[in-house]
């Protein structure tokens, strides 16, 4: 009996500490005075651990893998304890707190001033409250594993309703299971216009809502969100079904401004989507495309999700070498849909296939680094916030458009040698990774690409020679298969190579240089180009072409009308080294178009137009 007492004991230990474990954490949100962009926050910490507490505002957030100071933004921080008696605060970095002497509760209090609309960081206004949470919320170490419970104050004063991924409690107050789970909700407080449907998943109906805060009626928001129903259909067509959504319900949180800076960015159960643009009327055909790359990711990234970012740290930058996949093979898709949903035409497809193809043949960072490498160097590309210039012209190809070119290949060739597509591929990795929420590496991709293939080794020659390496694959022989003829775009055109603008302080290479005296090049210029090969470099000013005085690039471009490759200009430039003179030999332009074998004058075979039609056409049954 005594024995038995002792587990008793111990279980009831046991569920007490738990339910203490599980006391929700509050936060409060208020806006009294949003016309000047702050909002006040009040977090409250029950069972707070005694002695010394230590809070972070994040550097980093879900969807984005650069640094981002967050903690810049927070001021008139205070803490109190029992009977709201004031607590000292330490500042251990910029963004890094440690508070002394706590007491069971704790209350911490600041101001954030939010004024920038995106998928990144935060923006109040009369108008709205835009709230990307690692740019809104302190947090405690020690604590991310509690529950949590936010309340909005101030909905009524200015007309806003809420949308967001978090469950609703009633009068305005969410939950959240955890932190991550917080951190990955945004939320939009306005007078938004909403449409709903739902959508049938295999005999379990998930709910869609399109929540967008414009200047629109509500028809042109209906009309929009008919053009995004297909394109839904599509992207669960490619995977069989649609995830299964918290809470039976997947929004998208769209804001449409001129004042916006333009962004997609993907969350588990929602995406926020910022359009700089006057309103959705007339442009739906153009907002379509972030709407379609961000859903794919309720898929791929927030369930196919890769292990180097699992789980998310808020902390510093987190890294990854599968952005390629993440990202990459979403931007194919994301532009192949709205060609099978007949959103965008084949001939318009045929400008995005083209541009893959330069990014991956014609850019420097793919000629020197693999994709694996390109997505390791997201740490300092995602939206980074430095603003000293860099050589990214020369070392870097985006992830996004990598990847996406190495999607294209790997479906043309599953399609031409296997008998199989990549959407495929993609049902195989969200049935093996995704489904069952277990993340992957680079191995584990491959290994998943063997057992759709029965083919391990042609599994291991493409990760070898095309993710891991930098081998390129013959994409006009894939391309041809669809009737689609790559060629150059300025065939017998001479060219110098890409020319950066003028103007003051940049970032992506610019240099800080003035072009009164002449055409001042701002930007990097590319390695192997015959401006590069002259010697010309961001920072000079060229002054003198072909004879002629160059006051501005208009001028500079005035000469290099008609001329063919193999001509060579005398150039006369500037910097602070002094006056050079130097002769730039035209090459032609490497860059390439895509074109429809009909449009082209070839023969179009039905065997070609069969594939094509296979490739681009619905899947939707």
């Amino acid at each position: 009996m005594k024995k038995l007492f002792m587990l008793t004991a111990a279980s009831l230990l046991a569920v007490s500490a738990m339910a203490q474990k599980q006391k929700a954490i509050y936060y409060t949100i208020s806006f009294p005075n949003a016309v000047h962009h702050e909002a006040e926050v009040l977090l409250t910490i029950p069972q707070a651990p005694g002695g010394a507490l230590k809070i972070h505002m994040s550097r980093s957030s879900p969807g984005r893998y650069a640094t981002h100071e967050f903690g810049k933004n927070i001021y008139n921080l205070k803490a109190t304890g029992a009977d709201n008696v004031p607590l000292v605060i330490k500042q251990l970095e910029g963004d890094f707190y440690e508070i002394q002497g706590t007491t069971e509760t704790v209350k911490i209090s600041y101001t954030l001033f939010a004024n920038w609309t995106d998928g990144t960081y935060a923006s109040v206004d009369a108008s709205h409250a835009h709230l990307n949470m690692p740019a809104t919320l302190m947090w405690a170490e020690g604590q991310t594993e509690r529950p949590i419970k936010i309340q909005f104050n101030d909905a009524d004063k200015y007309g806003w309703k809420v949308a967001t991924q978090l469950k609703p409690e009633g009068d305005n107050v969410y939950s959240a299971p955890d932190l991550q789970y917080l951190m990955d909700s945004p939320t939009e407080l306005s007078a938004y216009k909403v449409n709903s449907w739902t959508v049938d998943n295999n005999g379990k109906p998930e709910k869609i809502n399109l929540t967008t805060h414009s200047d629109d009626n509500q028809a042109v928001i209906d009309n929009f969100a008919k053009m995004v129903q297909r394109m839904v259909l599509e992207e669960k067509a490619v995977f069989g079904e649609l995830p299964v959504y918290d809470n039976g319900e997947y929004t998208f949180l769209q804001d449409v401004h001129p004042n916006t800076s333009g962004d997609g960015m993907e969350h588990r159960n929602s995406t926020i989507i910022v359009q700089p643009a006057p309103k959705v009327e007339g442009l739906e055909s153009r907002l379509i495309g972030t709407f379609s790359h961000e859903f794919f990711h309720s898929w791929n990234v927030k369930r196919i999700r890769p292990k180097s970012l699992e789980p998310f740290n808020f902390t510093h930058a987190n890294i990854s070498a599968e952005l390629w996949f993440a990202e990459g093979f979403t931007q194919y898709y994301g532009e192949l849909v709205l060609a099978r949903a007949g959103i965008n035409s084949v001939e318009d497809y045929t400008r995005t296939v083209a541009s893959l193809v330069n990014q991956v043949l014609n850019t420097q960072g793919a000629a020197k680094y693999s994709p694996a490498d390109a997505s390791r160097y997201a740490v300092f590309a995602d939206a980074g916030v430095s603003i000293d210039p860099n050589n990214q012209t020369n070392m870097f190809t985006s992830y996004y458009t990598y990847g996406g070119a190495t999607a294209l290949a790997l479906d043309l060739r599953l399609r031409s040698e296997l008998h199989l597509t990549l959407d495929d591929y993609m049902r195989q990795v969200w049935l093996a990774r995704g489904k069952t929420m277990r993340p992957y590496t680079i191995a584990d991709l491959q290994s998943d690409l063997g057992s759709l293939t029965k083919n391990p080794k042609f599994a291991a020659d493409f990760f070898k020679r095309y993710i891991n390496g930098i081998e390129k694959n013959d994409y006009e022989a894939l391309l041809a298969k669809a009737g689609l003829l790559l060629r150059r775009a300025q065939p017998g055109k001479g060219w110098v190579g890409p020319l950066g603008g003028a103007g003051g302080r940049g970032r992506s290479g610019q240099a800080r240089v003035s072009d009164a005296d002449g055409f001042a090049i701002v930007s990097n210029t590319t390695a192997g180009t015959p401006i590069y090969k002259a010697g010309i470099d961001a920072g000079d000013v060229i002054t003198k072409a072909d004879g002629k005085d160059i006051k501005d690039a208009a001028a500079f471009t005035e000469v290099m009308a008609g001329k063919k490759p193999g001509d060579k200009i005398a150039v006369t430039f500037k910097n602070r080294a002094g006056i050079h003179e130097t002769v730039i030999t035209l090459e032609e332009n490497p860059a390439y178009e895509v074109v429809l074998f009909e449009k082209a004058g070839r023969e179009l075979t039905k065997e070609q137009q069969d594939f094509r039609n296979n490739w681009l056409s619905s899947k939707v049954k």
